[in-house]
This record gives C-alpha cells, structure tokens and sequence, in this order.
C-alpha cells in the first residue's frame, strides 16, 4: 500500500509541475509581462501557441518511446521543463519567450505522456485503476499553486519573480517523481472475454475519440489561455482576474475524481458528451453575463470539465489499445494541433473586433461539435461495451 501511494504522489507532483504550472503558468503571468512590456495580444496568441506545437510534439516524442527508457526519458524531460520556468525570467524578447515556451511545451508533452502511462498501467497492475482521477488531480493542483504564488511573486519581484519562485517550487516538489516514479513491467490482461472480440469496433471508435478530442483541445484552449486576460479586460471583473485561475484550479482538483467516478457508473462516452456540454455552456457565460459572477463561473465549469475530459479519454483510449503510451501520445497529439490553432485563432479575431466574446462563441460550437462526434463514434462503431475489464471498473455504454 506504501508503494502505491507513493507511485501515484509522484505522479501528481509530475502532472503539478509540467502541467499546471509547467504549461498553464503561462496564463496568469503574461497579462502581467503584457503591462510591464506592452506586447499585443496577437504576440501573447503566438507565445502560447508555440507552446503548444512543442507540446504537440512531445506527446508525438512520448508515443515512441520504448518501455526500457521510459522512467529515464521522463526524468530528463521533467528537469528541462523545470529549467524552462526560469528561463522565462531571464529575457524579454518575444522570440526567447517562444523558444522557451516551445521547448516547455516539448517536455511537457513527453511528461504527461510517459506519467499517463507508467502511473496508469502501474495503477491497473494493482487493481487500482479507479485511483485515475486521483492521479489527474495534480493538474489542479498546479493551477490553484500558480493562481495563488504569481499575484504575491509578482508584489515582491515583478513577473520574472513569479517564473523564478515557480521553478523553486517545482524543484522542491521534483524529488518525488524523479524517485518514486515506476513503471509496470507486467502487462495488463483484461478480464474482459468481449474486448478481443470487439478489437475491430474499438479501432473504429478510437479515431471518432481522436478527432472529438482534437476538437476539445481546439475549443477549450481559448479560455485556458485568456482567461485571465479576458477579467482584465473588463473594470467591472479586472479585481477578480486572478481569483478566476484560483477558482479554475479549485474546480479541476476534484473534478478528475468526479468524471471518473461518474464514467465508471454511466459510462465513458455518455459522460464525456456531459462534460463537453457543461464545458461549453461554460465557456459562453462571459458573454452572456460579464461581470465577476460569470467570470467566477465560467471558470469553475471550465476547471470542472477540461481535466474530466482529459481522464476520461485518456483512460478510454488506454483501454481500447495494449500500448499505452502509443495510444495516449497519438490521442495528446490531436489535443495539442487544436491547441496550436486556438490561441492564435482567439487573438487574431479578439484583435479585429476588440472582444473575446466572438472567439468564446466559436470555442463553445467547436466543443459541441466535438460531443456530437462521440455520440456518432459510439453508434458507428457498432460498439456498446467498447471496453475494459471489470477488474479496472472502466466501461462505455
């Protein structure tokens, strides 16, 4: 049981600093960069951006990887997104910041890959694979540190001591996955007699779960990057800017456990439908309501939903296929060309209409569409128990 627990800590403290301070940092801190330095939103659109093309490349580079070198290529890869944090403090060239940002991104990728994978197989090897959402938590918990530290780092050094106090944070927090991180060196057998069976719908419905999840990284990345500025923008929500990345964060802790506890009970692809809808009805509500009450909701449905998303297809498509990492890295990697394209999308027409509420609009139909496509995966695939043993407790109905 020690063991366990201690596997599955340094798996949370993994996804806390290369997720949600590694690769979401980014968004409290640069409306502070933007005030001291003066760069335009369309820059700030092409910084994230980078970020995420090097993230969508280090889920592609964490596909690869083959199980002798995982736990080694994933040290390597949390240490350099350690560094990275830092080296955002020491320029203040837009074209450093996207380098920086790019090779984040990179290790990011490779981090939530290889974490996904070693810690959920090693979960599964233990009968634990309930404890996902659990593991998913960090991402939250990221968030709520970096929404707490950036506004306080910020009073006491300005934004390059908000990126310098973050990467100490991470180092303190990093022995724990450097050290306990394992992976299972046994295969994972379902007890499933219909999977071998159904080998042929699951391969159908995993690209429908591609192209609706590419979708969601499409959709939600525009509040995930703009959230923050988006308060700031307004006089009437600029006080709670940053209580909004605190709230988004508070919503993501808990709701990794939730998703999946209601994924195991009602079913994977009728969960995520729910989610994604929550999650877009979300994303609307400053448009509808602009003052600090829609923007405290909107960020707790958005915290609520995206990393519930991310459980929940994350472990459907590491039960559809028997390599674990191939299967989530080709997954993250649809995630992250959405995630490219939003920010830039968002910028761009945020800088042409003055507004975000046009790009909240368009995030919000992306999103839905992307549910409507699970719906259509599900009954295409001709596949009502498309997974997984009952000794995971992980099923689509």
């Amino acid at each position: 049981m020690l063991k366990l627990l201690c596997v599955t800590i340094a798996g949370i403290c993994a996804l806390v600093i290369a997720m949600g301070i590694g690769r979401f940092a980014y968004t409290p801190i640069f409306p502070l960069m933007q005030e001291a330095l003066h760069f335009s939103n369309a820059d700030a659109g092409y910084i994230a951006a980078s970020n995420y093309f090097g993230y969508l490349l280090g889920a592609l580079l964490g596909s690869r990887v083959q199980k002798s070198n995982k736990q080694k290529v994933f040290r390597v890869s949390l240490v350099i997104n350690i560094l990275c944090n830092g080296a955002m403090a020491l320029t203040t060239s837009l074209v450093g910041w996207a380098v920086y940002r790019f090779i984040s991104g990179i290790s990011s990728g490779i981090v939530f890959v290889l974490a996904s994978s070693m810690t959920l197989d090693f979960l599964a090897s233990k009968n634990r694979s309930a404890w996902s959402g659990l593991f998913y938590s960090g991402v939250g918990i990221g968030i709520v540190i970096s929404g707490l530290f950036v506004p306080f780092l910020n009073q006491l050094a300005d934004w390059r001591g908000a990126w310098l106090g973050l990467m100490l944070l991470c180092l303190l927090l990093s022995p724990a996955p450097l050290f306990w991180t394992e992976d299972s060196r046994k295969s994972v057998v379902s007890d499933t007699e219909t999977i071998q069976t159904q080998q042929d719908q699951n391969a159908s419905f995993f690209y429908w779960l591609l192209a609706s999840y590419g979708l969601e990284g499409l959709g939600y990345i525009i509040t995930g990057t703009f959230l923050v500025d988006i308060a700031m923008s307004s006089p009437s929500t600029k006080e709670v800017s940053s209580l909004s990345w605190v709230i988004a964060g508070l919503g993501a802790i808990p709701s990794t456990l939730f998703w999946a506890w209601v994924g195991k009970r009602y079913g994977h692809v009728r969960t995520l439908v729910c989610a994604y809808l929550l999650q877009a009805i979300g994303i609307v509500i400053p448009v509808v309501q602009s003052n600090a009450t829609g923007i405290l909701l909107s960020a707790f449905l958005f915290g609520g939903t995206f990393m519930g998303i991310t459980t929940l297809a994350t472990s459907l498509a590491r039960n559809i296929s028997d390599q674990s990492n191939r299967s989530i890295g080709y997954l993250t990697a649809c995630y992250g060309i959405g995630q490219i394209l939003g920010p830039i999308a968002g910028a761009l027409i945020e800088q042409q209409t003055h507004s975000y509420s046009w790009s909240l609009i368009g995030a919000a139909i992306i999103i839905f569409v992307g549910g409507v496509l699970l719906v259509m995966g599900r009954y295409a695939s001709c596949s009502q128990t498309i997974q997984v043993s009952r000794r995971g407790g992980y099923h689509v109905e």
